[in-house]
């Protein structure tokens, strides 16, 4: 039985000329006249021969084939056809939807993603904009399925169009590597899908800033304002967004337990952070009287709670990220985002300061330098910080005037 099994050996199956050559019990190199060199397993049943496919050499080495065949041999001993038993798996495996299969990944990739908006908005994308995709098994859709989906919308919302494109990507993507799907990615840009659609003029955006010398107004308004409800919250967190030039999300998820009221700093970790590193902000006496208030409401929780509840836990969720741009609207100020009183401060700080520039971009948590500056400069200059973020605040609810103040 030796001889007529593992008749082959690792030098001689990349050397053999072309033909089909036995290594035993079923298993087959075949080697084509242009050298290509891939393993089949011959299946006999009754009078009928059959082949299957176990791959190429370059992927699937001696050792692996010759326990693919053996799986193949077991299976055949039970009295099945391995060929239509392997038909069978396949199918069971890629009978899965893509609205399955986008909602899985989005739960698997959440824990790597530091903005809590990003899972939101790839729900989103992947159930409302590719709607007509989620029925459809993944190992059916096609380029002409793809195209529908972003074609209405591919010059109309084109950043849009373009984020979906990469997202459905990425579940495609998935469905091959895990073997629910074959063959190309009918969303692949490059060589596919560019050739399909037209490229669009990339356009710089920048984020809508209130002019730094319309913010005093601004900020008196907003303080004048009498809400009720999650919105008297909602003005809070924008009033506490300008006076600290946080990222809203890093404010929306502000705790309690994060703000130190004794030394007036709110520490903001890591992971909650975009640069992924840990960032202190100095809080000037209006921030921290927002943060003392707040702490009285909530203690430890999050700072600006909405009215939403954790089905779980029963405890209240983060404002929404739509509830400062709200308060905008509301004011007449819809023109503008939130994310844009950073730029309002750092034109400020640049204009009407002297205020070091490294001073100013570690306010907004801006990496700056190579490796080694960064290595070099190992304090957060906190108290230097300090002083921008005071004048900041005496700048927005007080005088108004220039600070010739030097960090």
């Amino acid at each position: 039985m030796a001889r007529n099994i593992d008749r082959l050996n690792a030098r001689t199956v990349k050397t053999l000329g072309p033909g089909l050559h036995a290594d035993g019990g079923g298993l087959y190199l075949r080697v084509e006249a242009a050298g290509a060199r891939r393993w089949v397993f011959i299946v006999r049943r009754k009078d009928k021969r059959s082949e299957m496919g176990l791959g190429p050499l370059s992927d699937i080495s001696l050792a692996r084939a010759r326990e693919l065949a053996q799986e193949a041999r077991g299976v055949a001993r039970d009295g099945k056809d391995p060929i239509a038993e392997r038909r069978r798996a396949r199918a069971a495996l890629q009978a899965v939807t893509f609205g399955e299969l986008a909602d899985q990944l989005v739960d698997d990739l959440e824990s790597q993603w530091k903005n809590p908006k990003v899972p939101q908005q790839w729900r989103t994308t992947l159930k409302v904009d590719a709607a007509s995709l989620r029925p459809k098994l993944v190992s059916q859709i096609t380029t002409e399925d793809v195209l529908a989906v972003l074609k209405p919308i591919w010059t109309v919302k084109p950043v849009t169009a373009s984020r979906l494109r990469g997202r459905i990507e990425r579940v495609l993507d998935a469905a091959k590597a895990t073997g629910k799907r074959d063959g190309e990615n009918p969303a692949r840009w490059r060589g596919h899908l560019s050739l399909l659609l037209p490229r669009g003029r990339r356009e710089k955006r920048h984020h809508a800033a209130l002019p730094y010398d319309q913010i005093r107004p601004f900020c008196s308004k907003l303080r004048s304002l009498r809400l009720h409800g999650a919105r008297s919250v909602s003005t809070l967190a924008l009033d506490f967004t300008i006076l600290t030039a946080a990222r809203s999300g890093e404010v929306l998820f502000a705790a309690g337990r994060e703000i130190d009221q004794h030394q007036a700093i709110w520490t903001i970790p890591a992971e909650r952070m975009k640069s992924g590193r840990e960032h202190r902000i100095p809080l000037s006496a209006s921030a921290l009287a927002i943060a003392k208030d707040r702490i009285k409401a909530v203690g430890d929780g999050y700072l600006f709670p909405g009215l939403a509840r954790d089905r779980q836990t029963g405890e209240r969720k983060p404002l929404s990220n739509m509830a400062m741009s709200k308060v905008l609207d509301l004011m007449g100020y819809g023109d503008f985002t939130v994310h844009g009183f950073r730029s309002t401060f750092r034109d400020w700080a640049g204009d009407r300061t002297a205020f070091a520039r490294e001073i100013v971009e570690a306010a907004l948590a801006h990496i700056v330098g190579d490796e080694a500056e960064q290595a070099y400069r190992r304090s957060d200059a906190l108290e230097r910080r300090r002083k921008l973020m005071d004048a900041w605040a005496q700048y927005c609810h007080a005088s108004g005037q220039v600070v010739q103040m030097i960090a």
